[in-house]
């Protein structure tokens, strides 16, 4: 057994959630926050779990901490639909929760394009802070990219997650209206207002970085086409930052 409280939320994740919860049968408990999907998701978690909770979208934070609330034991390890425990990152958890040393640890994660996994461009080893003491932690508000905030001590995992992210082009680009809207929410909390500049230099700038200083380029054609595709969110995040701005 996995000593430790798996919590995932899902809406309308038929399509991963069984591979998710597959590799987490093993752990302590289960559960499950799903906003409401309209697909098989629900089906699919009965079949591992009789922790499945059912409650509107608050944005991925709140959710998020809304499944951390529900966890019974000490250790909690948050998990998405689309991420894959290892038998050897179970086995390293075990020993790092049995030993108590820290108050949460960070995990690689392994992340997969349309298939193959991304070694350069910043997306290996991505480290992230999943794995905490439940007393010790919380997850941040933000509108994307939300994050665990542990008082007390860290350290690291060495045996990666494995994450099955975009698995085409279209799955990106479908993707990437909404984060892209949510990160311009973001942005607009600081105050500041894009101008000309940020639009025509932050896009090429986020390519150069991913595809060129981050080695991207040596993922072959995946490598370009994530760092094009990175570039054109990062134009469209100042562009809605913009938008929102203009408005008010």
């Amino acid at each position: 057994m996995i000593p430790v409280s798996i919590v995932i939320v899902t809406k309308d994740e038929e399509a991963n959630i069984e591979g998710a919860l597959a590799g987490a049968k093993d752990a302590a408990e289960i559960i499950v926050i799903d906003a409401f999907s309209t697909d098989r998701t629900i089906e699919i978690c009965k079949k591992y779990t009789d922790k499945v909770f059912q409650k509107e979208w608050q944005g991925y934070a709140r959710q998020k901490q809304a499944a951390v609330d529900a966890a019974s034991g000490p250790w909690v390890l948050i998990l998405d639909a689309d991420e894959r425990l290892t038998p050897e990152l179970s086995e390293e958890i075990k020993k790092a929760v049995s030993e108590n040393k820290h108050n949460g640890f960070y995990l690689p994660r392994k992340n997969f394009f349309a298939g193959k996994w991304i070694r350069h461009g910043g997306w290996w080893p991505d480290h992230t802070l999943r794995l905490f003491k439940k007393d010790a932690g919380h997850v941040e508000e933000r509108e994307v990219h939300e994050k665990v905030v542990v008082k007390g001590s860290v350290s690291f995992l060495k045996n990666p997650l494995e994450h099955y992210t975009y698995n085409s082009i279209s799955d990106y680009i479908k993707r990437m209206d909404n984060y892209s809207a949510l990160a311009a929410k973001e942005l607009k909390k600081t105050g500041k207002t894009p101008n000309p500049f940020s639009l025509i230099v932050r896009p090429p700038a986020a390519f150069i970085k991913m595809y060129f200083l981050r080695l991207g380029f040596m993922d072959g054609v995946e490598g370009l086409l994530l760092a094009s595709l990175y570039s054109f969110y990062t134009f469209l995040k100042y562009a809605k930052t913009w938008e929102m701005s203009s408005k008010n």
